[in-house]
């Protein structure tokens, strides 16, 4: 049997062909299927041609796919667009053997391995999902406007205020002020607002790009990029407690964790804070390094979907190692 993992996300879509085996027979990236930002048309346009592709490179026909399961932003956030969501692979695929859901689940999957438990996304955007005992819920991820707390975009948005603070002298000037005219050079500071609002158009992908910039800097010891990132991870540990109220664990009930996005890339700054405010939340939590990659975690669940899991064997040849290594 093959299985074919979507992941959608705000910067860019994966696709990834396995089968029962555990070997993975194609891969491919394309654009962002965020179809609040591009568009119905456009966000059907990447998964169509990146189903085509993906079939193209595996040597095989969309027919030859036992199931699908395709994680897209914002699914389920509007519910006059869920039928034409549902909809958007049917012109390649049969509808009774794909399912389309919100994209937190391929990270849910793939970091706990389709087992009960909390993970939370923080990458472009960022949301909390878990399972248990039966029992599914969300937090978070209400998009960028209001919500997004601790996504990159989020902290791109916090740089953008701490570096126009140092700019006019409300902070001391640090590091991160120095990275940011070092990475965007400029006559004037005030520049940045043409960068922002006139050539980057606020766009969400970009605003986000600041992150790493933040993360170097807070890496390096700048006080005031680092408190971004404190203030990230307590966002990030008040949506899993919510959860697991929400799930109706047990106070003194072990809660495994788990975490996908590119914003964990940044490393101590971001997982000791998180670590750290969870433990001041309930002492319970269980950190658990995600078990595959968020990908994978498509095409895992979309084996259950199709009540055929994937064997033990086949979900060890499944590595996050052997996965980024190919």
């Amino acid at each position: 049997m093959i299985y074919l993992g979507v992941d959608g996300g705000g910067t860019k879509t994966a696709f990834v062909l396995i089968n029962d085996a555990g070997d993975v027979l194609a891969r491919h990236e394309a654009a962002t299927s965020y179809y609040l930002s591009v568009g119905m048309d456009a966000a059907r346009s990447v998964v169509l041609n990146g189903i085509g592709e993906i079939c193209h490179r595996a040597g095989i026909t969309p027919a030859d796919i036992s199931f699908t399961f395709l994680g897209l932003p914002a699914y389920g956030e509007v519910s006059a667009d869920v039928e034409r969501l549902d909809a958007i692979a049917q012109s390649l695929l049969n509808r009774e053997r794909y399912r389309c859901d919100n994209d937190m689940i391929c990270g849910w999957a793939a970091s706990l391995g389709c087992r009960d438990g909390i993970n939370v996304v923080s990458g472009t955007g960022s949301i909390a999902y878990g399972e248990y005992q039966g029992r599914s819920a969300r937090c978070g991820g209400w998009g960028e406007l209001f919500s997004d707390e601790g996504s990159a975009y989020w902290i791109g948005c916090q740089a953008l205020n701490l570096f126009s603070r140092m700019a006019d002298g409300r902070l001391q000037k640090d590091l991160f002020y120095d990275l940011m005219r070092e990475k965007y050079p400029c006559r004037n500071d005030l520049d940045i607002c043409d960068l922002v609002f006139n050539q980057w158009k606020g766009d969400r992908g970009k605003i986000a790009s600041l992150a790493p910039i933040a993360c170097e800097a807070a890496v390096a010891g700048d006080k005031q990029s680092r408190a971004i990132f404190f203030l990230a991870a307590k966002e990030l540990a008040l949506m899993v407690d919510t959860l697991r109220e929400t799930l109706r664990w047990h106070a003194d009930e072990s809660v495994r964790v788990s975490y996908s996005g590119g914003v964990f890339k940044c490393g101590d700054v971001i997982l000791e804070a998180f670590a750290y405010e969870l433990a001041k939340l309930n002492g319970n939590y269980h950190i658990c390094l995600p078990e595959y990659h968020p990908t994978l975690g498509a095409a895992i669940y979309a084996a259950k979907l199709n009540g055929t899991p994937l064997s033990g064997q086949a979900l060890g040849k499944l590595s996050l190692g052997e996965y980024n290594g190919q």
